[in-house]
């Protein structure tokens, strides 16, 4: 039997604005450049990926423990979805993304859906994985599962530890292509090898098998899968109004880095890095002549980014056309603005927690999750 639980949306809404902590209760502060309400929606189970089903008001919501749920925002009702993977939670492993195809906005029922989750290999090895079904709802039974579900792609090559699976999902403008973020694993030289996918961004059809035109399509294998490489731990992926696909990822000591991400680009990890190795062993800058892509920006401190998305909504009018990232360390909302091919950080908004994810609303509210056990789903709006 699925369960359901009916969340209250008459919870004590917060006024937060850039650089002030979010309080309990009713609170105001003054900014010169945005004031938004926060309403708490509810609590989860260390949520990972926040996702809109296109053409409705509910809110997919994936937890790392394993779990799907979908809250339907109106009534704040919230139910858990059956045949999803099994996962392998633990260390950074779990259930990961969940991703829909906007071109289905207007089924009623039966949409395509994709999950990314960590999964077990031989001889204690992981690797992330990516797959699609059917998602159905019996609207009378408040119940919905996915049928058909099927594995379409798989990290390359399974490796020992549970850290830096990224595999977060993004589709081209045009959805014709499937995107895919393939952290390094914390292996750290496989993302400058072209023989696996550790470290690299791949470019697929959304069956999951190689897209045509990919760089390196006539080495075959899985190498026909890159897009990009040299990438570290990328937690956030987004298209800007120009269809251009942008990434965030994690540095090590230092170097957090807001990446373009180009055709056969290779962005220098571990080769290269503004940030340093915990242990303390330099890594070398970029260099004008290193030959290796240079982020658009990096941070030193990190901010430790979680999910991105650019902004086309109505209610931040003035945001339009800028990326939103969540920040985990930072706790915070940090936007930016893009001009051309650079980009800068315009504000923060300081949260009062660990932000893991970020989504827009049908209205064009804002929604984040919060990381961690209890961690909570909040609405942003004015």
């Amino acid at each position: 039997m699925i369960s359901k639980t009916t969340l209250a949306l008459s919870l004590p809404a917060l006024t937060l604005a850039s650089c002030a902590t979010a309080e309990s209760g009713e609170s105001s502060a003054q900014s010169a450049d945005v004031e938004f309400t926060v309403t708490e929606m509810g609590e989860f189970d260390r949520p990972w990926a926040i996702e809109f089903i296109p053409g409705s008001n509910t809110l997919a919501i994936t937890e790392k423990t394993g779990a799907l749920k979908l809250m339907k925002t109106d009534t704040g009702q919230v139910i858990t979805v059956s045949g999803v993977p099994e996962v392998a939670y633990g260390g950074q492993g779990g259930l990961g993304d969940v991703a829909f195809l906007a071109s289905e906005a207007e089924r009623e029922d039966g949409r395509t859906i994709y999950l990314s989750w960590a999964e077990m290999g031989e001889s204690g090895t992981h690797g992330a994985a990516v797959g699609r079904g059917t998602l159905t709802c019996d609207n009378a039974a408040d119940e919905c599962g996915i049928e058909g579900f099927e594995v379409i792609w798989r990290q390359s090559p399974k490796v020992e530890g549970r850290g830096h699976y990224s595999h977060r999902i993004s589709f081209s403008p045009d959805e014709q292509y499937m995107f895919i973020a393939s952290g390094d694993r914390q292996k750290q030289t496989p993302a400058q090898d072209l023989s696996n996918t550790l470290g690299s961004i791949v470019r697929l059809n959304l069956d999951g098998t190689p897209a045509d035109g990919n760089p390196f399509a006539d080495q075959g294998g899985v190498t026909a899968e890159i897009w990009s490489y040299g990438h570290r731990n990328i937690l956030g992926m987004d298209w800007d109004a120009q269809g251009r696909l942008w990434d965030v990822e994690h540095g090590p000591a230092g170097g957090d880095e807001l990446n373009l991400v180009v055709e056969s680009a290779n962005y220098g990890w571990p080769t290269r890095s503004y940030g340093e190795n915990y242990n303390g062993d330099p890594i070398p800058d970029h260099s004008d002549d290193d030959g290796f892509t240079k982020p658009a920006i990096t941070w030193t401190p990190v901010i430790a980014p979680g999910d991105m998305i650019f902004y086309s909504g109505a209610m931040f009018a003035d945001w339009q056309g800028d990326a939103l990232i969540a920040g985990l360390s930072s706790q915070a909302i940090v936007r930016i603005e893009i001009d051309g091919d650079t980009a800068s950080e315009a504000a923060r908004y300081e949260m009062d927690g660990r932000v893991r994810s970020v989504a827009q609303g049908p209205d064009g509210s804002i929604w984040i999750a919060e990381d961690g056990e209890d961690g909570r789903v909040l609405q942003l709006s004015m």
